[in-house]
């Protein structure tokens, strides 16, 4: 067994089961063959229930069928034996040297090692992030940054073609919100004096902005504003009517000027945000601007081909789409009677611009308030005669924070939250990216603070990092070269300890293969704390380093492939592997 033709075991333990069940129960339907890892190993390398959900379909009991389909496996040379356990479990066992043949597999092939190409280059976009450029990135875009990228590099492993695009909403009322709020503030520090609207950008970075305006520019862009004041609606009764009259009266009172402001905070927002993210780790190949898709008129072109095709009416002088046939709870307005089309009509025309791009798949990743939204953008699609099962949205929830016990509170507007740069300060950015990953997305997911800063086993990525630094403290003891072991013997390796952690690295390609599966790269980094519990385990009971040279020189090789294991997976999380501790 030549590492480069190491075997698909799972797949080739499915296909003896498919083939044993064939004989056993020909022309069964719905007799799909599961196979999963066990968590004890006890139970084998591999584990089987298909005889239980066959039950009441052939009238026998589990363990009668069970105890057939191990007598009709056909013989292998990889499996050492199929036992029944429990109910009517079926656990197979591979022979010990299949198992210790990974490690010259893994050693030969690196970094490459869990990589495949299921993916068949399929073009894959994956858009994450995407928040509005209406002030620093706070703790819940950090969850989804960690989560876009993590998902993004799994893709990539499994041979997917993958393209990263951050969607900048350059041309909505957030912007003009933080236009206003920028404004404001430069007319209070000239001197005017004015009630700061409650509801409007009320962060420090808005006061920030408006200085450096000041020092550029000085007085240009003051006007008199207390006629602005008096015309708006009363800001407690009507706040967000109010927002939008005094957005009105500044770009009437600005008229080419705020144009300037709006481009001013715009790139002073996307350039923090850029930068953020890529201290952060995270980097993306498109950055879409919103405002392109109105620029080209691809918005008017859009809603005009949903019309042709017999989806959208006026009501009330307004243009709405029925989104209502295809699954949403209402129909939707994409253009108000005062002509200017909705977000919704831009979404639409992005997701569309996404698939004249030519991807195959389009992966969207939205805070889970946003879960309503697609049956909406699905239904848009569809009507546009596009494919809607060529979009998947994956939802992430907010994630909370807690310091000393305690809940820390956030809210955008009123400048009252922890930004993602301050967490990565506080916590380090391996901290953050891990534990970011540690729930399944659509999870709520509780951010210890004084966890993440622990440096104690209970602390997830500290646990797997000191897993690493370990098995760089034993090639620093050993001094020898890491080349030599590719060639090592490994029969040596009979602890069950040993065997357990063979069988755990021969699981790696699929956790990967299951985590680009489900969009779920939480798997990972399961994964990589049990292969650290293992290892920690094996290393604090077992001497490395013996006077035997055979043993010393398997035992290298099998530390050396866990490392190498460990710090592949990590760089999927985009987490380093730290070499002292």
């Amino acid at each position: 067994m030549a590492a480069q033709a190491f075997p698909e075991l799972h797949a080739h333990v499915a296909g003896l089961l498919e083939e044993a069940l064939a004989f056993v129960a020909p022309g069964v339907q719905g007799a799909a063959i599961v196979i999963e890892r066990p968590k004890q190993a006890l139970h084998g390398d591999y584990s089987c229930n298909s005889a239980l959900q066959l039950a009441k379909t052939m009238k026998r009991s589990p363990r009668n069928i069970a105890a057939a389909l191990i007598a009709a496996l056909p013989a292998s040379p990889y499996v050492a034996k199929a036992e029944m356990a429990g109910a009517g479990f079926i656990n197979v066992f591979l022979k010990p040297e299949v198992k210790r043949a990974v490690l010259p597999h893994i050693l030969a092939l690196g970094a490459e090692y869990g990589r495949s190409h299921a993916g068949q280059r399929k073009k894959v976009q994956v858009e994450f992030v995407s928040a509005n450029p209406t002030g620093p990135l706070h703790v819940g875009h950090g969850r989804g940054a960690a989560f876009g990228a993590s998902l993004a590099n799994v893709l990539a492993a499994t041979g997917f073609e993958v393209q990263r695009e951050f969607y900048v909403n350059d041309a909505g009322r957030q912007m003009d919100i933080l236009v206003l709020s920028t404004w404001l503030r430069y007319l209070e520090q000239g001197g005017a004096r004015l009630a700061f609207p409650a509801n409007a950008y009320q962060g420090n970075y808005v006061r920030q902005m408006a200085q450096q305006i000041r020092i550029a520019h000085g007085g240009r862009y003051m006007r008199e504003v207390s006629a602005l004041f008096q015309d708006a609606p009363d800001t407690e009764r009507e706040p967000e009517a109010c927002l939008d009259a005094l957005i009105a009266g500044a770009k009437s009172l600005l008229g080419e000027d705020y144009a300037y402001i709006h481009d001013f905070a715009l790139a002073e927002q996307l350039g923090d945000c850029r930068h953020d993210l890529l201290e952060f780790g995270v980097s993306f190949d498109h950055w879409f601007s919103e405002k392109s898709l109105y620029d080209s008129g691809l918005v008017e072109r859009t809603v005009a081909r949903l019309e042709a095709n017999g989806h959208v009416y006026a009501q009330d002088g307004a243009k709405w789409f029925r989104s209502s046939r295809f699954g949403d709870e209402k129909d939707r307005v994409i253009q108000r009677e005062n002509g200017q089309y909705t977000y919704f009509a831009s979404d639409i025309s992005y997701h569309l611009n996404k698939f004249e791009r030519g991807f195959d798949l389009v992966i969207d990743v939205w805070g889970a308030d946003h879960h309503g939204y697609i049956p909406r953008v699905k239904g848009a699609l569809e009507a546009l005669g596009l494919d809607p099962g060529r979009l998947t949205v994956a939802l992430v929830q907010f994630a909370v924070l807690y310091r000393g016990g305690k809940k820390v509170s956030m809210s955008t507007r009123a400048g009252d939250f922890v930004t993602l740069r301050e967490l990565r300060r506080e916590v380090g950015n391996d901290a953050a990216r891990f534990f970011y990953v540690l729930r399944k997305s659509d999870q709520h997911l509780d951010f210890d603070l004084d966890l993440a800063k622990s440096q104690s086993t209970d602390n997830p990525v500290y646990y797997v990092q000191y897993a690493h630094a370990r098995v760089c403290s034993v090639h620093e003891q050993w001094s020898g070269d890491e080349a030599e072991l590719r060639a090592a013997d490994p029969t040596p390796l009979t602890l069950d300890a040993e065997m357990s952690l063979l069988s755990r690295l021969i699981e790696y390609p699929e956790v990967v293969a299951n985590a680009a599966r489900e969009l779920s790269p939480h798997f990972v980094a399961f994964y990589l704390r049990e292969l650290a519990a293992e290892f920690h385990s094996y290393y604090n009971a077992t001497r490395i380093l013996v006077p035997e040279l055979p043993i010393r020189l398997a035992r290298l090789a099998l530390v050396t492939a866990v490392g190498q294991v460990l710090r592949t997976g990590l760089a999927l999380l985009g987490v380093s592997a730290a070499e002292k501790m």
